[in-house]
């Protein structure tokens, strides 16, 4: 493919390469070490994720796990491997690179800022690129979401929207509202705090029942039957119930479970009926996954709280933002110190990830983002349709740019995993699915690649 990269990403390659041919002066061993992976993954086949020296990989049990495949440049939606092999990444770098890998106005906004100031402390000392992020959110953002509380991932920013659901209650003199509401199918992370609002049973944290927070489980509010069991629930433990979490539109790594706009708008109602606060977790579908700007959208209602990540910064660089609607906020302010919302990561606001996610905020403007996702959804309702007559297949369903095929059961997700690798995709089932969430820019041509592959991959192993 030609080289499409401006000169400032040449600057990286430049770097990058020096490291691995021993151009920069860098000690013996670490040479060694810069090029072990590349040699290993060539040699993997037959080995095992732990032979992998050093690396802990997330999810994954090294011991019987296959050893990885090693990827060393992305373009597009194209990730090229260590041993020439290229694939069509059809998950977006866990769902976030939105604009394709390695775009030019990302990246020269990355360049540009960490020429001037890569980083700086944010406690007592603002910049303009988070400044200017903040002020770009709230304007996007519907109702008076107004102030942003950056963070550093996903699982953080939920983190600290419980906080500041917690203390809104302490903070407005109502004690005993200490519990979150979460939902069966849900997921919102994998620190501790989270841990306790994933689903216990489905989710992948069992092993800590006896140490998580006892926090209140249910069943999304899909119809009357459940709706009336919510408002039980709630009737009977509500006064203990500091916010209600959910993820709008899609539990993510539940399963890609979609639901309607609906529910938003009856969870909306129960908050303010028993003065609940509502906290959105758009961490996966904030920035156009599900066909608007944010999910909420589009069930018209305002969140309390919502928590966004991901494409964030068109999967560029690690930032989150916990946004929070104008009454949440005042009730932080205080005379008081002890008031404040004591949180505060030492990499808050990155100067780099603010700037990088302007620029990402830039290319929704200035390029058809969302008519790409509709043109992405129109294509997978069409291309994984042939699917739903399989063997094995239990359900073929599209939102936004969110293609899943859930399949009744699979045995070794690796197997599928590996056979989508010789079809020269990349594609992650889990659970009991195979999902496309694929760049909002891709062609025509690579998204047929990516559903032909599931296809065929379903029909020679199901």
């Amino acid at each position: 493919m030609p080289d499409r990269f401006p000169l400032e990403r040449d600057l990286f390659m430049i770097t990058c390469d020096s490291i691995m041919t021993g151009g920069m002066d860098l000690p013996p061993a670490m040479r060694e070490n810069a090029g072990m992976s590349c040699k290993s993954s060539s040699a993997g086949a037959n080995r095992s994720a732990a032979d992998l020296p050093h690396l802990w990989l997330p999810y994954t049990q090294m011991q019987t796990a296959p050893f990885p495949v090693e990827a060393i440049r992305t373009s597009g939606s194209r990730i090229t491997l260590s041993d020439g092999r290229e694939l069509v990444d059809g998950v977006a770098a866990w769902w976030t690179a939105c604009h394709g890998y390695s775009h030019p106005h990302i990246l020269q906004a990355l360049v540009r800022q960490a020429s001037d100031m890569p980083h700086v402390m944010f406690g007592g000392m603002v910049h303009e690129p988070a400044r200017r992020l903040a002020a770009r959110l709230a304007e996007l953002l519907p109702g008076d979401l107004e102030r942003t509380f950056f963070t550093d991932s996903g699982s953080v920013a939920m983190e600290v929207a419980v906080k500041m659901a917690v203390q809104y209650h302490i903070n407005r003199g109502t004690h005993g509202r200490t519990k979150m509401l979460s939902f069966r199918g849900g997921y919102h992370g994998d620190t501790l705090g989270m841990m306790s609002i994933c689903d216990p049973e489905e989710g992948m944290h069992s092993l800590f029942a006896g140490v998580l927070p006892r926090q209140i489980l249910a069943d999304l509010p899909v119809d009357d039957d459940s709706t009336a069991r919510l408002e039980a629930l709630l009737d009977a433990e509500g006064h203990t119930v500091a916010a209600i979490v959910t993820e709008p539109l899609v539990q993510g790594a539940g399963g890609m479970l979609f639901h309607s706009p609906d529910v938003l708008q009856r969870l909306r109602s129960m908050c303010d009926r028993y003065g609940i606060l509502l906290i959105l977790d758009e961490i996966f579908t904030g920035f156009g996954r599900t066909g608007t700007m944010f999910a909420c959208e589009q069930a018209e209602i305002v969140p309390d709280i919502i928590a966004l990540s991901k494409a964030l910064t068109g999967g560029t660089m690690a930032l989150a933002a916990t946004v929070a609607r104008r009454g949440v906020f005042e009730a932080f302010l205080s005379t008081e110190a002890g008031k404040a919302l004591m949180h505060g990561p030492t990499f808050m606001a990155n100067p780099l990830a603010c700037a990088v996610a302007n620029a990402s905020l830039d290319l929704f403007e200035q390029e058809p983002r969302l008519e790409q996702v509709a043109r992405i959804s129109a294509q997978l309702q069409r291309e994984l349709e042939p699917c739903r007559g399989l063997p094995g297949v239990k359900d073929v369903r599209v939102l936004g740019a969110i293609g899943v095929v859930e399949l009744e059961n699979i045995a070794d997700p690796d197997v599928l995993r590996r056979a989508f690798v010789n079809q020269g995709t990349w594609i992650r089932p889990f659970r009991n699915i195979v999902y496309l969430t694929p760049a909002f820019t891709i062609s025509d041509e690579d998204l047929s690649l990516l559903t032909a592959s599931i296809v065929t991959v379903l029909r020679n192993n199901t």
